[in-house]
């Protein structure tokens, strides 16, 4: 029962806000912060009682949900379209649910700045969480899709009304992109139902079991079907789940949300709502086709190194600051491909690595940018020069995430990044060695927009700015404290996905082999 009572608690902080009169704002902030941490709470305990050793799915749950009679047998048999209420985790979902959890509460903290609609604006709010919780918890393909649709509607709204001056555009672009990546992933789903029975035999959603029966060198079924069948639904699923990371050419709607959306929203959208790609592509593409993956494992390397360079030299041009967190999140996201290209434990563990650990580094970077915004009511570069001087607390926290994301050994962008490429230095060392220049870049452009928004001449807009307050301060100590952890003790997150990449590395590196 815990995973179903982690992801619909955000269901009691909903039903209280209802019954707030809209005019009582610090009541309505209040309890819409106060219902992200019952969740948080739950997180942690499932963070602390799950074993580290143990494999296949923990805090399982199963019930029956929907059966719908489809038609009958020549003996009079009905046939049923089943499907199950299924919920469980292992070592890729837990930890992907305690960032959710944390990043969630902090950005509800974040928006106590938020001063329109708030009654509506913290209901969709927790209508979200829902939908992200709900996503990393499923274990059945048709939930997994609901959860995943359900995450678009409020992030729409949440654009569209609270956002900046082009923010009706970035919605759309949002619910555009995101809705054919839905209708994608939809169909291969609907397809692998009806193609591909379980291992006993009968239709199944089970991710788990679907996963088993793709992979498993006894299935007759799954050997009489065409080998271009089968790359077709892996191609189908990357590119459903690549819109989501994003992957270029698929990345201009994310350049939007980034730069239009309030901060405290592109805090879960950077954080929490692109890693769904990552997640996806490793649970349902790589996971249910592991021989296809390895057949394209090249080209996702080569996209990887794509993403890495350009965001990377687009990042550097960039006049504010935003645009160029953005660009950094469509170069980061590349690492994750060349992780998953390694095709090896080292690779996979780096790519996980790099999914939590640019989910912690991207919230408080944008978390950093909307207090400056709060003060300014600017992100341009060249208007925020001399930072140090009247916000010397919260420039020292911008410079130390900059460290850790160019890759600052002690740092959870240093491990990420070094294991990405160690995995990929053992497959293919030509493509990782042009992915490195990265790294370089990276650093450029990170130290050059740093360095010109907190030294030199104070602007004139930074002239008597507030440094950050309590408020503030909170998060900016929290998020750093991960980047720290998981730099510093990175079994934290290793010890966890050791025997969840223990089921999958076998699969691909037999096929390699």
């Amino acid at each position: 029962m815990l995973l179903s009572l982690i992801t619909f608690s955000p269901l009691l902080a909903i039903i209280v806000l209802a019954f707030i009169p809209k005019q009582q704002g610090g009541v309505i902030k209040q309890i819409g912060i106060l219902g992200t941490l019952l969740p948080l709470i739950m997180s942690m305990m499932l963070f602390a009682n799950f074993h580290y050793q143990q494999s296949g799915m923990q805090f399982a749950e199963h019930h029956d949900w929907i059966s719908i009679p489809v038609g009958t047998d020549q003996a009079g048999q009905v046939f049923e379209f089943k499907i199950g209420y299924e919920m469980g985790v292992d070592g890729l979902s837990m930890p992907l649910i305690v960032l959710t959890a944390v990043i969630a509460t902090l950005s509800a903290v974040a928006s106590w700045s938020m001063k329109k609609r708030l009654k509506e604006y913290f209901i969709l709010f927790n209508v979200l969480l829902i939908g992200m919780f709900g996503v990393f918890a499923s274990q059945n393909l048709f939930q997994f899709f609901i959860f995943f649709e359900l995450t678009l509607v409020p992030m729409f709204f949440l654009i569209g009304i609270w956002g900046y001056g082009e923010r009706e555009k970035a919605a759309n672009k949002f619910l555009i992109y995101n809705g054919v990546g839905s209708a994608i992933m939809l169909i291969a789903f609907l397809i692998i139902y009806l193609t591909i029975p379980g291992v006993d035999g009968n239709p199944t959603m089970n991710m788990s079991q679907l996963t088993e029966a793709l992979t498993s060198p006894n299935n007759q079924m799954l050997a009489q079907l065409p080998e271009s069948f089968k790359f077709g639904l892996f191609l189908a699923l990357f590119i459903a789940f690549g819109i989501k990371l994003p992957i270029f050419p698929f990345h201009t709607w994310m350049l939007k949300v980034h730069v239009q959306a309030p901060p405290a929203i592109v805090m879960i959208h950077s954080g929490i709502l692109l890693k769904m790609g990552a997640y996806g592509l490793l649970r349902m593409g790589i996971g249910f086709f592991p021989e296809q993956a390895y057949q394209f494992a090249t080209w996702m390397a080569v996209l990887g190194v794509i993403n890495i360079l350009y965001g990377a030299v687009l990042a550097f041009v960039q006049k504010d600051m935003k645009m160029v967190m953005a660009y950094s999140s469509i170069s980061h996201m590349g690492i994750v491909l060349l992780g998953f290209a390694a095709m090896n434990t080292i690779g996979f563990q780096g790519a996980i690595f790099q999914v939590v650990s640019h989910g912690f580094i991207s919230a408080l970077m944008f978390f950093l940018i909307g207090v400056i915004w709060e003060r300014v009511g600017t992100s341009t570069i060249s208007e925020l020069g001399g930072m140090a001087k009247s916000m010397p607390f919260a420039s020292g926290i911008f410079l130390t995430v900059a460290m850790a994301s160019l890759g600052l050994p002690g740092m959870s962008g240093f491990i990420s990044e070094f294991l990405a490429f160690l995995g990929l230095f053992g497959s293919m060392p030509v493509i990782a060695a042009i992915g490195a220049l990265g790294i370089i870049l990276t650093a450029v452009y990170l130290l050059r927009a740093v360095l010109k928004t907190t030294f030199g001449p104070t602007a004139e807009r930074l002239k008597g700015a507030a440094d950050a307050q309590p408020m503030e301060v909170i998060p900016m100590v929290i998020l750093l404290g991960f980047i720290l952890l998981i730099g510093i003790y990175p079994a934290v997150l290793a010890d966890p996905l050791q025997q969840t990449l223990k089921t999958i590395v076998p699969i691909v590196t037999g096929i390699g082999g």
